[in-house]
Order: structure tokens, then C-alpha cells, then sequence
């Protein structure tokens, strides 16, 4: 197989699509200390929108691993009408303009899914996300 040939096998494999994700629930849990220690969770969700119409929810907890400067252990899954995929990312606060978080697994059409999830915060209760697969 020719080089280019094999190039054009993995774009045509590889999938990249934009989410926006509009946050509904969050709840920070002092579960060890009192005031943030490491244990100390973070749990989010969003409702994600493809093209202005709802398509499916995100949920995400993350653990405070240290405190000063913050880090943050970040466990999401994303449920869409093809599937679920799950990502995970060790966050440094204060947090970067973007996060690539690391597709580690999924279901349905998702099930064989690698790659990374760009998330980019946009004000205080929305992201956008541009999902890159490689399966």
C-alpha cells in the first residue's frame, strides 16, 4: 500500500463534529476538610446541542487531586442519540483558554471511539466541544 493510500484510509476513518454544551446542574461536594481539599468533588451537567437542537446530556465529576495550585482528576461521559463516549483529563487550574480530554472508550457507534474532545468554556454555563475520532 502506497503512502498516500494509507494516509487516505485514516482521514476516511477519522471523524470530527462540534457539540455546545449548556450546563444544568452543578455541585461542588466538601467531602473531606472543610473548605476545598484534595477528595473535594466537582459534578456537571449540560444538556448538548448539535445545530441549535438538543441532541444528548453530559455528565462529568471531577476530584480535586491537589489544592494550591489546583488540580483536578475529570471523569465525563457523553450520551448521544449513537451512543456514549467517555473522555478523561487531569485539569491544572486556573484552567488553559481550551482542555483536549482524551477519548478513552464508548458504546454503540462509539464503541471502538479514540481521539480527543476540544472544550472550549464560553461564559459561565456553556462549552463548546469539537469531538475528533479516530476509530
Amino acid at each position: 500500500m502506497s503512502t498516500s493510500t494509507s494516509a487516505h484510509a485514516v482521514d476516511q476513518r477519522a471523524k470530527t463534529f462540534e457539540l455546545v454544551g449548556k450546563q444544568t446542574s452543578l455541585e461542588d461536594l466538601d467531602l473531606g476538610r472543610a473548605g476545598i481539599s484534595p477528595g473535594d468533588q466537582r459534578v456537571i451537567h449540560e444538556d448538548l446541542y448539535r445545530d441549535g437542537k438538543k441532541v444528548g446530556d453530559h455528565s462529568v465529576v471531577c476530584t480535586y487531586t491537589r489544592v494550591n495550585p489546583a488540580a483536578l482528576q475529570c471523569l465525563g461521559t457523553f450520551s448521544l442519540p449513537e451512543g456514549q463516549l467517555a473522555a478523561q483529563a487531569l485539569l491544572h487550574l486556573p484552567a488553559p483558554s481550551y482542555v483536549d480530554v482524551g477519548i478513552t472508550g464508548g458504546s454503540g457507534d462509539y464503541r471502538n471511539a479514540r481521539g480527543f474532545v476540544r472544550t472550549v468554556p464560553a461564559g459561565d454555563a456553556e462549552r463548546h466541544f469539537t469531538v475528533h475520532l479516530q476509530r
